[in-house]
């Protein structure tokens, strides 16, 4: 937790329903927060849950030093941590339902090769705004399609950063939670990977969290999404090409579908095609761009976007006008990240609104028809 004075007792509050033995599992709470009156909230907070009897640590650092990653490593270094054998990740706006362990933690136990169980994403507020509904089209595509096929066909996806169970041993074996991007998931997940261990997608197991609602958190968060992988193929891809414990198929999927493909050239094409070459061919006539460039493949990506949030497909153009718009900024941070240039350690902790969504959503009237049938004004 960053100061989260919006959601913290929606996330504790979950992470302390989750339905489990109470000997057999330990709340642990890591609060990174500057703001000292929050950090008495967040405190009482977890003191008022112990007192109901529930296992629950408030564990806080007198730095940030590596972010939310040197969060995670201090948390695992706790004398009560070795007792674990798995570690579940939720972040501060993370809501997931009491059957949650229950339906991760047995396929853990049942497969001594499973590192990691990833649940879905479900969001609260994806109908606040245009711009959540064009977030939850572009993440439910992610959900459904890339995390999905990547677990079905046992090819390597990657971790969210939240909503996940981890084995610790996988996490040890992997040499723990590295600072050195900012993204701490995906960074564990490739050398996880690159050891030998499997993961598992849940794509019927949804844990509710909350979408960007502004666009400056938004271009934030795409800016740690865009940047964060593009700097992590730049440290990893001669150790992944080096490695013997993998297949020569398993080092290709990775370096080229993984990274090259969807963490680099897609940002890099989506800005140069459809924002520089087609425009271009609009105002010069000797530009020429085959048909199956400019419209067939084009209207294939829109579709499958579309796959994975039928209610939204009469939103596609302006779903195709955002993600032109971010096309630029995601550019912009992927050369960052590759380039090892100033922001690229960036780290801004997306705004949270928590309950204030419920109020805002309360305050609104529904809308009065301006004429009705047989009525008189």
């Amino acid at each position: 937790m960053y100061n989260e004075k919006e959601v913290y007792q929606l996330s504790i509050g979950a992470a302390c329903g989750l339905s489990w033995p109470s000997d057999r599992v330990i709340i642990q709470v890591l609060d990174d927060s500057t703001d000292d009156t929050i950090k008495d909230m967040v405190e009482l907070e977890c003191q008022r849950w112990a007192s109901k009897g529930i296992n629950i640590k408030y564990e806080i650092r007198d730095n940030r030093n590596g972010y939310k990653a040197g969060a995670l490593k201090e948390g695992l270094k706790r004398d009560y941590v070795k007792q674990c054998d798995y570690v579940v990740i939720f972040d501060a706006d993370f809501q997931p339902e009491p059957d949650f362990l229950w339906r991760t933690i047995p396929f853990l136990v049942h497969n001594p090769e499973l590192a990691l169980v990833q649940a879905r994403w479900k969001f609260v507020n994806s109908d606040e705004c245009l711009m959540t509904r064009m977030q939850e089209m572009s993440l439910d595509y992610h959900f459904t399609v890339e995390q999905e096929v990547g677990s079905s066909t046992y090819a390597f996806f990657g971790f969210n950063g939240t909503a996940g169970v981890w084995r610790i041993a996988a996490i040890n074996e992997a040499g723990g939670w590295k600072d050195r991007t900012t993204v701490e998931d995906m960074d564990l997940a490739v050398r996880a990977s690159l050891k030998g261990w499997k993961f598992l997608y849940l794509g019927s197991l949804m844990v509710k969290n909350e979408l960007p609602s502004t666009f400056k958190a938004y271009r934030y968060q795409q800016h740690r999404w865009c940047c964060g992988p593009a700097n992590l193929f730049r440290k990893m891809s001669m150790e992944i090409i080096r490695n013997k414990k993998v297949s020569l198929w398993k080092k290709v999927h990775v370096i080229y579908s993984f990274f090259l493909v969807r963490k680099i050239i897609a940002h890099v094409v989506t800005f140069v095609f459809y924002c520089i070459v087609l425009p271009a061919a609009v105002l010069v006539p000797e530009v020429e761009i085959p048909k199956w460039a400019a419209i067939y493949i084009p209207s294939i990506i829109t579709i499958l976007n579309a796959v994975g949030t039928p209610r939204s497909i009469h939103l596609l153009v302006f779903w195709i006008l955002f993600e032109n718009v971010m096309s630029l900024h995601r550019t912009k941070a992927t050369f960052i990240g590759l380039l090892e240039a100033g922001r690229v350690n960036e780290w801004v902790v997306t705004e949270k609104l928590g309950d204030a969504l419920k109020t805002k959503a309360a305050m609104k009237a529904p809308k009065r028809p301006r004429f009705r049938i047989g009525e008189r004004y």
